[in-house]
């Protein structure tokens, strides 16, 4: 039997499969498995909800959808994602769920 080592540089933020290592992350590249777009800032390194624009990275303009693909320089694919999730989101999805998803 072969075994063959692979390398994983990058997650979907959606689905958290892995995004093969070969392939470079563009504005219109999608996860393979659930669509989502993966150059967002969800799935970037620099995303940082509470930081200036959510952000750790000097950026000029706010990026105001977190899960759309965008245009930004600074993107660089994150393979951090043993946290288990965005506590931001997390606290989010909880208020709604709270108050019936009314949104005020």
């Amino acid at each position: 039997m072969f075994s063959q080592t692979i390398t994983i540089d990058s997650m979907c933020w959606k689905c958290k499969r892995a995004i093969r290592s070969s392939e470079k992350i563009f504005r219109t590249s999608v996860c393979e498995f659930c669509g989502a777009d993966l150059h967002v800032c969800r799935n970037c390194t620099f995303y940082s909800p509470g930081a200036h624009y959510d952000c750790r990275e000097t950026v000029e303009e706010l990026v105001a959808d977190k899960e759309r693909a965008n245009f930004c320089a600074a993107f660089s694919p994150r393979t951090d994602f043993a946290s288990g999730g965005d506590k931001a989101a997390k606290a989010r999805d909880a208020f709604n769920s709270l108050f019936g998803g009314i949104v005020l």
